[in-house]
């Protein structure tokens, strides 16, 4: 599945490509990504009141994203279209913002990463556009995958994820991308 290079999704000329799946097993995989949305002290206290200009924020984030992960495939050109079997988005204020957390499972031959981060990006989007009338300076930041199950690597955890995250307990392995937090 790699060529030359070792690359998986180009070919031997360079070309992008999408990596053939058809030999793996099906096996049921888990994944789970986090983000924030920092916003001013104005918004935290309207979500908290409900009193958002636009409704109920938290609701419509979380539909936002289960849409997002169930479409992910149509807005990242490799991924491939998977049965996404299930799609969780928690939203939480915190004193400075919003924090999100997205869990998606399948029984397939890859990955949920980029589903459940895509779940994570979209329900932020969805903060931001309800939100930038009141706060535009509000900043999207900090998505990342947390954990990840099943499949051929097995399982992983962010190293750095029982700081704060939300993420489950797995057993540990692969790199550390800790990403950058936005903050104003």
């Amino acid at each position: 599945m790699t060529n030359q290079s070792g690359l998986t999704h180009v070919d031997e000329s360079g070309a992008a490509r999408m990596v053939d799946v058809s030999a793996k097993d099906v096996s049921v995989r888990t994944a789970t990504a986090t983000g924030r949305v920092t916003v001013a002290p104005e918004v935290v206290a309207l979500l908290r009141d409900g009193a958002m200009p636009k409704g109920d924020v938290l609701a419509v984030a979380r539909i936002a994203g289960i849409q997002g992960a169930k479409r992910t495939p149509d807005l990242v050109p490799l991924c491939h279209p998977i049965a996404v079997h299930g799609v969780t988005v928690e939203l939480s204020v915190a004193d400075d913002g919003v924090e999100i957390t997205a869990v998606v499972r399948t029984a397939d031959r890859t990955g949920v990463e980029m589903e459940a981060l895509t779940a994570v990006s979209v329900a932020a989007l969805t903060v931001f556009d309800m939100v930038k009338a009141v706060d535009p300076a509000a900043v999207i930041g900090d998505i990342k995958v947390v954990t990840k199950t099943g499949g051929k690597s097995g399982d992983w955890q962010r190293p750095d994820a029982g700081a704060g995250d939300n993420g489950g307990s797995n057993e540990t392995g692969g790199s550390d991308g800790t990403g950058g937090t936005a903050r104003r």
